[in-house]
């Protein structure tokens, strides 16, 4: 399986004050590939008689391996580091997300019109038909990405100030694949009831909810509640994007092993947020026969009494052989194995027990449950949330198209249908005789993808009647605004 040979997640802006000497800048490149490091673009920001200063961009794996290049290039003589700037706190510097008007209000007219007086009038008709909100506000086309910092993936709790950064992140990518105006909501708080009333005040200018990093159990209990208590949709991407992106990738992956869902194992490893969300839609797809692992290994009926609720839910509705054991057990002939559990948490020993062409995804992020090029030993299809890598399953690939399709018809709620109509249009952006073992989900900045999940989730709202605005249909205006 080709790969990158290393991850280089660290991208540094080094100002150097170099003696303007013949050999100087060759030492400079030398000292940084002995420490492993991976040069990027050289600017000259000036040259004075003795000395030139220059800005180079160095690619490091991490923070301390970042260090140890610039502790070489400063024993470089004649070289003198006068400033580093990371290049990730750099973009983010002052946010990465504003506000623009659509109009200027460089006239008095212009301004009579956007606010007092004209304003009053379009504030008295929607108080008289609360439906031309949709048309006369920006609510149509407005969803808000609330979170409360208890569970950011990769990161965990971060606390209500460390999550800004993610949802602004978000946001950017609903603005960028969908067109979608997304504003970051971070609350100070963890009680249920707080989340809950305070979303449903909150929610009069939006046209959906996409929930984000709320931890177990709670997340279930509010998107549950907020979607029984409001007229816009309600999406917890933790749980569905993420089902509904692996739901398309194994859905692509059993065509290259030539199995379908019905007829495969299959163990998912992780019965958090994640692996309850892919367990309920790989059953809605029509898979038969799943087993969940927690650490307390193969979830069963036996093990009810010390079981939470929803993992009580998955005792009853997985596992149909009631079979107990640990992951070693549960992988013994298995056909696909779906871990969103914790980086390291596959050992390789339980893939050698798998059936032939099995199918691994290892979700952890920033690193996998197992490494891939071990994986591919066992396996004929390996996945992970990795971009460095093959397959890489990522919720990108699904919340833009959703919500665009769930806006555009005022859908009420993104059910399962519309969930498994997305799922089915991602797989289908690849076409079977470009499918096989190396690419089973399309690319997050292919176009087609976020189109064609807002025409199945489209189509699928009218089918399920959860469409409120009745105008084009499915395949019709994909802009913003329609």
């Amino acid at each position: 399986m080709p790969h990158a040979a290393h991850l280089f997640t660290h991208s540094l802006t080094v100002r150097l004050r170099i003696e303007n000497r013949t050999g100087m800048f060759a030492r400079i490149v030398a000292a940084i590939a002995r420490a492993g490091g991976d040069m990027g673009g050289v600017d000259l920001v000036s040259a004075h008689g003795q000395y030139k200063v220059r800005d180079l961009t160095i690619n490091a794996r991490d923070e301390a391996h970042a260090e140890r290049i610039l502790e070489r290039v400063r024993r470089v003589r004649g070289v003198e580091v006068l400033h580093v700037s990371d290049r990730v706190f750099l973009l983010h510097l002052g946010g990465k997300i504003h506000l623009g008007n659509k109009i200027p209000i460089s006239t008095r007219d212009a301004f009579s019109m956007a606010y007092l007086p004209g304003v009053a009038r379009v504030c008295s008709a929607i108080a008289a038909d609360r439906e031309k909100v949709y048309a006369l506000t920006i609510k149509h086309n407005s969803v808000a990405v609330v979170s409360d910092g208890s569970a950011i993936a990769g990161l965990g709790d971060v606390g209500p100030e460390g999550a800004l950064p993610a949802l602004e992140g978000k946001a950017m990518l609903f603005k960028e694949f969908a067109g979608i105006d997304a504003y970051p909501i971070s609350l100070r708080t963890r009680d249920t009831e707080e989340i809950i009333r305070t979303v449903s005040f909150l929610s009069t200018g939006f046209g959906g909810i996409n929930l984000e990093g709320i931890s177990a159990p709670r997340c279930f209990e509010i998107e549950e509640r907020l979607e029984r208590d409001l007229e816009i949709p309600v999406f917890h991407d933790n749980q569905h994007a993420t089902s509904i992106v692996v739901l398309a990738a194994c859905l692509n992956a059993l065509k290259v092993v030539r199995r379908t869902l019905r007829q495969s194992r299959i163990v998912v490893v992780g019965a958090g947020v994640a692996g309850v969300a892919v367990t309920k839609m790989l059953l809605a797809a029509g898979a038969r026969n799943i087993v969940v692992c927690d650490r307390g290994g193969i979830i069963n009926k036996t093990r009810m009494p010390e079981l939470s609720e929803i993992k009580r839910w998955l005792a009853r509705n997985t596992n149909a052989d009631n079979r107990g054991g640990n992951l070693l057990d549960a992988t013994n002939r298995a056909d696909l194995l779906i871990s969103v559990s914790s980086p390291g948490g596959v050992p390789a020993r339980t893939l050698s027990r798998m059936g032939k062409d099995a199918i691994v995804m290892a979700l952890a992020t920033p690193e996998p449950e197992i490494a891939p090029e071990i994986a591919a030993r066992y396996a004929t299809v390996v996945a992970t949330s990795r971009s460095d890598y093959p397959n890489q399953i990522s919720n990108v690939l699904a919340f833009p198209g959703v919500f665009r399709g769930a806006l555009r018809v005022r859908s009420r709620e993104i059910n399962e249908p519309m969930k498994l109509a997305a799922a089915r249009a991602i797989a289908e952006c690849i076409p079977a005789r470009e499918l096989s073992a190396e690419y089973i989900v399309p690319s997050i900045f292919n176009p087609d993808v976020p189109r064609r999940i807002a025409d199945a989730v489209e189509a699928a709202a009218y089918q399920t009647n959860a469409a409120k605005r009745h105008g084009p249909t499915a395949g019709g205006d994909h802009s913003p605004s329609s």
